[in-house]
């Protein structure tokens, strides 16, 4: 079966086994006292700046509690895209750990955040009967896959800091949207001004682990005994950091991802020439996003699964992966034109 559900459901990339099966050739001391653990966080520093600092995660819902509430108090509230993940797809979590009050702004057509829609929700500072807004959480590439460029998040990290707030970037999929860009790594998160990134390594085709990182030093202060809080220190730390080292060096993480990239732009040009396909979104990573006729979900999903987005105008994202294929792609839709 090959599916185009999530890249979540890919393998592991042959690197990072490689990697893992390193790792694990001799005892090394715990909770990231480890001389690989050492090594990977040398490598964030080179390619981020040499001030950030970098604590490795098991998840992506760690990631981001992790990394709100470092700079938040129960009181506070975060702003968000009524998209994103934080607000949709982690359930009570983010509100459970953190105590904050999480206010979804409408997010524009392509899936980001506008400056005027930020700025309508800075209100009430100040005030003891309204949660004090303390951060406002961006996701790049973003649920619709289209991606903020620097130039995009760098206005809204000024709009952000101007009125005291944090910037967040949830990154689960950061790689593919550097690949996108044909940027760098530190081009979209410390050179434009984010607080504090999520960043993803499950979907860009690690086992599992994801990592925080800091580039805001106010950030740093409680954010190693908060780590500890929110259950996501890993004793076996090494094993999360030795897949992170594999992607970093020499910018592995570049070629799966933008692989993944160019499978999203041929499936979608593959859809584009049926009529009764529509392509809803503009296709920047690794999504396709598409409305299809709703009497075509089951047969294609009982070879294909995929995400109903949005039923009422039968809406499905499309997710590639660095394993994707062109041959699948084929496949697909050749069952698409056939029905």
């Amino acid at each position: 079966m090959k599916s185009f559900a999530s890249d979540n459901y890919a393998g592991v990339l042959p690197e990072i086994m490689e990697a893992l099966n390193m790792a694990n050739g001799d005892h090394m001391r715990s909770y990231g006292a480890d001389p690989v653990t050492s090594r990977t966080i040398g490598l964030f520093r080179g390619v981020f700046g040499p001030d950030v600092d970098v604590y490795f995660v098991f998840n992506g819902t760690g990631a981001n509690i992790l990394s709100i509430s470092s700079a938040t108090h129960s009181y506070n509230a975060v702003l968000c895209a009524d998209t994103s993940h934080i607000y949709n797809d982690e359930s009570s979590a983010p509100e459970t750990f953190t105590g904050c009050r999480f206010f979804p702004l409408k997010a524009n057509n392509n899936g980001k955040l506008d400056l005027d829609t930020i700025k309508e929700r800075l209100i009430r500072k100040g005030d003891v009967h309204y949660p004090q807004t303390a951060m406002l959480s961006i996701t790049q590439a973003t649920e619709y896959g289209t991606v903020y460029t620097p130039e995009e998040i760098r206005a809204i990290a000024d709009l952000a800091h101007e009125h005291g707030l944090y910037l967040h970037m949830d990154g689960s999929r950061f790689f593919n949207a550097a690949a996108s860009l044909g940027c760098s790594l530190s081009d979209i998160s410390t050179n434009a001004g984010v607080d504090i990134l999520s960043l993803g390594g499950t979907k860009a085709g690690m086992m599992f682990g994801e990592a925080v990182v800091v580039f805001n030093k106010e950030l740093s202060k409680y954010i190693a005994y908060k780590h500890k809080q929110v259950i996501q220190l890993a004793s076996k730390t090494r094993f999360i950091a030795a897949q992170f080292e594999a992607m970093l060096q020499n910018d592995n993480w570049r070629i799966p991802a933008a692989h993944a990239n160019k499978m999203a732009g041929l499936l979608s040009k593959a859809l584009s020439g049926n009529l009764k396909v529509t392509i809803t979104k503009p296709v920047q990573a690794n999504a396709v996003f598409a409305e299809i006729p709703r009497n075509w979900y089951e047969p294609l999903q009982e070879h294909f699964p995929f995400y109903v987005w949005k039923d009422s105008t039968h809406e499905v994202r499309l997710m590639c992966a660095w394993d994707t294929k062109e041959e699948d792609i084929q496949k697909f839709a050749e069952a698409i034109n056939r029905l």
